[in-house]
């Protein structure tokens, strides 16, 4: 059991050890984090396999926190066919990288009165891909769960304690966005 554990603790050093600067280079990162997720792919698998049979809905699970610089690793469960609404990361950058199943993720340009979304782009990501953004305010996102039948898992990386965001609904036709603030529900802690 030691072994499986060393896996996530190499994931959570490589993130600690890449932002331990203001502005981390967040292709690096994931870069190695891919690799790591490819080398300990069955591995990785079966330790977090308990999380895709807990049938709870979307979770978002602490693996570890640093204060300074802040940082956050998160692993998210995402049920088959689920999407986040459009989201935004409260000024945090951020890296998500697959572990297991397939994501799809949608990126939006907030205009400067915050009532305005403009889509910018789809990345699909399979195992050990990775996708990242700057901490700045006029990014905002959904990802989906592409499977219908299968959980889906996600290592995510921010730039701090992502408590609180806002989320983006549009009530009609008019292009017209209402941000609404939430806060990010912690289903409970891994052991690193």
């Amino acid at each position: 059991m030691g072994k499986r554990f060393s896996i996530v603790r190499a994931l959570r050093d490589i993130a600690f050890d890449l932002s331990d600067v203001g502005h981390p280079d967040l292709a690096s990162m994931g870069r190695e984090v891919g690799r790591a997720l490819h080398a300990h792919s069955n591995a990785l698998t079966d330790l977090l396999g308990p999380l895709r049979e807990r049938r709870k809905g979307f979770e978002r699970w602490i693996l570890a926190e640093r204060s300074k610089p802040a940082v956050s690793v998160m692993i998210m469960v995402w049920p088959p066919g689920y999407a986040t609404p459009v989201h935004d990361h409260g000024r945090l950058w951020g890296l998500e990288a697959t572990i297991s199943g397939a994501l799809e993720v949608e990126s939006f340009e907030k205009g400067e009165d915050r009532h305005s979304l403009r889509s910018i782009g789809r990345t699909w990501l399979g195992p050990g891909d990775a996708t990242w953004f700057d901490s700045t305010d006029t990014h905002a996102h959904r990802c989906r769960n592409l499977s219908r039948h299968d959980t889906a898992l996600t290592l995510h990386v921010y730039g701090g304690d992502l408590a609180q965001y806002l989320a983006y609904e549009q009530p009609g036709p008019s292009g017209h966005w209402i941000a609404r603030p939430r806060q990010s529900i912690i289903a409970g802690r891994l052991t690193a």
